[in-house]
C-alpha cells in the first residue's frame, strides 16, 4: 500500500475509534487501540517526509 493510501486508511480508522469512544470507563482495549493507531500514524507521516 502506498504511504499516502496507509495514512488515509490510519485516520480513517482512527476517526471511526473516535466516533465509538465512549464518554466514561473507555475499556483498555479501545486505549490500546488508540495508541497503537496514534504510533502507526505518526510512523507513516515520518516515511512519507
Amino acid at each position: 500500500m502506498a504511504n499516502s493510501e496507509t495514512i488515509k486508511e490510519l485516520e480513517s480508522r482512527l476517526s471511526d475509534l473516535q466516533r465509538r469512544w465512549p464518554a466514561h470507563s473507555v475499556p483498555p482495549s479501545m486505549l490500546a487501540e488508540l495508541e497503537r493507531l496514534e504510533d502507526e500514524l505518526e510512523e507513516a507521516r515520518r516515511e512519507g517526509k
